[in-house]
């Protein structure tokens, strides 16, 4: 097993979690019964760049192309984070009519429909079809694929390059951080604005969150 940002073998194990179900695959009261497919949650920290991560043994396919169940719109405090963050940058950038946002993993519009409400054109990028759906219900406009450094072409290609380019709770499930990176780097423009959210490692070591590790 290669370590996914620096391909130095991994060897040092973080946390066992031993086998468990796919994170999100609710099963019907007909299935209580029936055996759910594991994986192994063994999470391994590379000795050379630190990245701590799991192999990956459940595709991306599987996870998020077709049903995905989880909507962020779920959250009504996260829904209200995301329209702080809107009016925030919205200002720090100048953004307008001639702008464009692009958010990777936007979901089901949660925070792009906060852009579309303030007439900025924006466009969102996620693999699942359901979420999209959600999301141009609600006006978005939405690229259904995964993300990397080929559809960072096409997007800049047919769109142009984005003022405001932001990810949410993506960078930590990406399974090819280079190609996501440079995919951020073509689809960015020069003077433009990044922003990611993510998780922090010394939050869950010091709060003991391991229930946040999941494949």
């Amino acid at each position: 097993m290669k370590c996914r940002f620096c391909q130095t073998t991994l060897q040092r194990v973080f946390v066992d979690l031993g086998e468990q179900p796919s994170a999100n695959a609710l099963v019907s009261s007909e299935q209580l019964d029936l055996q759910e497919p594991e994986y192994s949650l063994k999470v391994f920290v590379c000795e050379k760049c630190f990245l701590v991560q799991i192999p990956t043994v459940h595709t991306a396919d599987d996870i998020f192309a077709g049903n995905y169940v989880y909507f962020s719109s779920y959250s009504k405090s996260w829904v209200e984070h995301a329209r702080q963050y809107v009016e925030k940058l919205t200002a720090q950038k100048n953004l307008g009519p001639k702008s464009l946002v692009v958010e990777v993993a936007s979901n089901d519009g949660y925070l792009l429909q906060h852009f579309v409400n303030k007439n900025i054109p924006c466009l969102g990028v996620d693999p699942a079809a359901n979420c999209a759906e959600a999301a141009r219900k609600k006006g978005v406009d939405t690229h259904i694929d995964f993300f990397g450094a080929a559809l960072a072409r096409k997007l800049s290609d047919d769109h142009g390059q984005a003022d405001l380019l932001l990810g949410n709770n993506v960078f930590a499930h990406v399974p090819d951080l280079n190609d996501f990176t440079e995919g951020l780097s073509i689809l960015l423009k020069p003077d433009g604005i990044l922003t990611l959210e993510f998780p922090h490692l010394a939050k869950l070591i010091e709060n003991n969150q391991f229930d946040t590790i999941y494949d």
